[in-house]
């Protein structure tokens, strides 16, 4: 939605030909903040990777009034590697147009190992469904949007990051320019790095490894009528045949579906793996034609260190993507907007420096307190469920129960974590443990501790 900023320092202002910001309300306030103030300009902050990080980032620093380049090496039109779905509530909070999604996802189908399927999505309401997109297609509205707001921004690729010799010196931001490929370089205040699980930010502040998994992932053009098929409805394969670690998936898009897989533990076996993905719905896509191939790392747990100095990691580059669902657009997005908002905030509309400790407290106190506990919930689901062919099968049983489907949807749609009902979530866990023990699961690791 978009929102109203509130500045209480007369030098400040939004002029009024810029549109709308599209963020939640802020409110600047005078602080007692002992950090210069920036005598005859704005805040200069850059940030590099022009995706759904980058780009909401950089729309709320320049609607607050920072100086803003957004830097993206890729033109409009490059495909990205993902499956491409985002929650109903991005599509109101980040005023996503309707007519950018390819597929109003109603049905989802779930098959365990042994090929049983669940039907996932009896308990969705008449008006809520999963958007399926494009990245290349939304990437694009996002960065037009911050450029719209007040961002410049910058085609190239960034190469290397010189950090300040002094407590208030610029960051150099060092690049090639897309146009004619000559190399540049930009001083900036604050720099926000979204450019992904391999975040060249990342490497210039030591902000330390993390474990990543590989997607695989192939378009495929199918004909009208297997197409229709795929129409509402997206598909989950799991399985040792699929991923040792994961799962497998058929979304739709608007003229083709995108049939991939993902893994951690053994990514040499990627391939090995899209060929059982490719074999378990084989009669559904017989006859299609793969138009694209592509593959892209994903972090599996957030970096040790998401802030130093005026350097701040968002999306992909800070590791924000759940376990067991791998969803990343949407923490990207909202991770790239708290951060730039925190920016703003922290500089009062971009008239002081910033600080680590101000980054720390107005972006990662606040990121943290908000989405800490839903990350750690899904990682403890994947080590729980994802472990072995016993354990899916006893999740595709669960998948079956309609008071899980509820509280699934109502969390992942509304990016809270549902709260049941005493009862219920009680028998959940009985009913939980039961399909556990069915499956055998619970007396292998009963064995091993007596063992």
């Amino acid at each position: 939605m978009a929102a109203k900023f509130q500045a209480h320092l007369p030098s400040f202002s939004i002029p009024t030909s810029k549109p709308k910001p599209h963020s939640h309300s802020l409110t600047i306030s005078a602080s007692n903040s002992k950090l210069p103030s920036i005598a005859g300009r704005k805040l200069r902050a850059a940030v590099i990777g022009g995706g759904p990080a980058g780009s909401s980032a950089a729309e709320a620093l320049a609607a607050g009034g920072v100086e803003t380049f957004l830097f993206e090496r890729n033109p409009p039109s490059v495909a990205k590697p993902c499956g491409g779905a985002i929650p109903l509530c991005m599509l109101e909070e980040f005023d996503i147009p309707r007519h950018l999604i390819d597929r109003h996802v109603t049905r989802m189908r779930i098959f365990s190992p042994s090929n049983i399927a669940v039907d996932f999505g009896k308990t969705l309401k008449s008006h809520e469904f999963i958007a399926m997109l494009r990245r290349e297609v939304l990437d694009s509205f996002l960065r037009s949007r911050a450029e719209s707001a007040g961002a410049t921004l910058l085609a190239g690729l960034v190469t290397g990051l010189d950090l300040p010799l002094s407590p208030h010196a610029p960051y150099t931001v060092h690049y090639t320019a897309s146009n004619n490929f000559s190399r540049r370089s930009l001083a900036v205040d604050v720099v926000i790095g979204a450019d992904g699980a391999n975040s060249r930010v990342a490497k210039s502040i030591g902000a330390g490894d993390y474990t990543t998994a590989i997607a695989f992932q192939e378009r495929i053009k199918l004909p009208d009528e297997k197409m229709k098929y795929y129409e509402n409805l997206a598909e989950m394969y799991i399985g040792d045949d699929v991923s040792p670690d994961f799962y497998a998936w058929v979304f739709p898009k608007c003229d083709h579906v995108a049939v991939g897989t993902g893994t951690v533990r053994s990514k040499q076996d990627i391939k090995m793996y899209q060929r059982g993905i490719r074999e378990r719905v084989k009669p559904k896509i017989n006859g299609g034609k793969v138009v694209k191939v592509e593959a892209h790392p994903i972090p599996e747990h957030p970096r040790p260190v998401r802030v130093k100095g005026r350097v701040a990691l968002v999306g992909d580059a800070a590791g924000y993507v759940t376990k067991c669902s791998g969803e990343g657009i949407y923490f990207a997005a909202k991770s790239g907007r708290v951060c730039g908002n925190a920016v703003v905030k922290a500089s009062e509309g971009g008239e002081r420096m910033i600080d680590e400790c101000d980054l720390r407290r107005e972006y990662l106190k606040v990121w943290d307190a908000e989405y800490v506990s839903t990350f750690r919930f899904l990682d403890l689901l994947q080590r729980v469920f994802y472990g072995s062919n016993a354990s899916r099968e006893a999740l595709v049983e669960l998948c079956g129960d309609e008071y899980v489907q509820r509280m699934t949807f109502e969390s992942y749609l509304y990016k809270k974590l549902a709260r049941g009902r005493v009862w219920d979530d009680a028998k959940l866990l009985m009913n939980s443990i039961g399909s556990l023990v069915r499956s055998k699961v619970v007396e292998r690791h009963m064995e091993g501790l007596i063992l």
